[in-house]
């Protein structure tokens, strides 16, 4: 498996990696300054062959263009062994899911997401593609969350309240209404204080 960007938060899926007992053969990362991270050596051209890849980057922008650049990956899913999946739950292609993290019954997660440290998704909750769900955010249940949105750390949403597309929403938010696609949301109650280029 290569690990595709070699940052902090690629530190954090390469640990991840290993709990599962994949080989890691190298982090692939643009930056030419960058030469090993955790013992392992950072790459700059993309191996020739079709390969196994977890993407190790926290925007969700970058990781969105990353797929659509590279249809030939096989991307894995990586949960820690420490995270609680439910066995009805779905998780597509790509997305990572750190210790700590709970994802309850009928919870289905998109492609390419990030649930980090501690997040809470409660039943029947949907989370589209390319969502980061920040350490200690706490879905209630039938909570919906549109492409590409970010959800900053200890945010809560209650039940039923839908988020849209590429949204920010800031940490420690509280949520109590639906939200539109491509805005910035902070306080709480959740305000909307600025409108994003979607």
């Amino acid at each position: 498996m290569y690990l595709y960007g070699a940052s902090g938060h690629g530190k954090v899926v390469a640990e991840i990696a290993e709990e599962n007992n994949y080989t890691i053969e190298a982090y692939i990362d643009e930056d030419l300054s960058k030469k090993e991270l955790l013992g392992y050596s950072v790459i700059h051209e993309i191996p020739k062959e079709n390969i196994e890849v977890t993407i190790s980057i926290g925007n969700n922008k970058t990781r969105k263009k990353i797929v659509t650049d590279h249809h030939d990956f096989k991307y894995s899913i990586l949960s820690h062994p420490r995270a609680i999946i439910s066995v009805r739950a779905s998780i597509g292609e790509g997305t990572v899911v750190m210790p700590g993290a709970t994802i309850n019954s009928e919870s289905r997660i998109g492609r390419h997401c990030i649930i980090n440290t501690n997040a809470s998704i409660d039943h029947d909750c949907v989370v589209h593609d390319f969502v980061h769900l920040s350490p200690n955010v706490a879905l209630a249940g039938g909570v919906e969350v549109g492409e590409g949105t970010h959800i900053g750390i200890g945010t809560s949403v209650i039940q039923g309240v839908k988020i849209g597309k590429w949204c920010t929403i800031g940490a420690g938010a509280v949520i109590i209404k639906d939200i539109p696609d491509g805005v910035t949301v902070v306080g709480n109650p959740g305000k909307i204080i600025k409108i994003n280029d979607l």
